[in-house]
């Protein structure tokens, strides 16, 4: 069965080929364009791992680590941060993230950390 993942950000660009590259991989990508959207996707759907941005309309990434805590089913759902925001990599530690991307990223990176938290060891 393959690995359910929530993609959270608000470039089109980006989504579309992060999307494409991970379901050529073999995941099933789900996208919200902001926090607001991707909590609604997590709680209805949810995934084995989320990519989040931190920049984004109607909610930010760091109001969507807050808000997901709060709901049962979701919490200890793991998270990757990819951001084009550098030096918050211990802010994100603290609430949990289990990996910190700065953009431009290299995709292999990415692959490697969501196999590192979704794949059996």
């Amino acid at each position: 069965m393959s690995k359910k993942i929530l993609l959270v950000d608000d470039d089109p660009t980006l989504i579309k080929l992060v999307q494409s590259f991970l379901e050529s991989q073999g995941y099933k990508v789900s996208v919200a364009g902001d926090g607001q959207t991707g909590i609604e996707l997590a709680q209805k759907d949810t995934p084995d791992l989320i990519v989040l941005d931190v920049s984004m309309p109607r909610m930010n990434g760091y109001t969507f680590i807050f808000e997901l805590k709060k709901i049962k089913s979701s919490k200890a759902i793991p998270i990757i941060v990819l951001t084009a925001k550098e030096g918050m990599a211990e802010i994100f530690k603290v609430e949990g993230v289990r990996e910190y991307i700065t953009k431009p990223f290299k995709p292999e990176v990415l692959l490697t950390a969501i196999k590192k938290h979704v794949e059996p060891a």
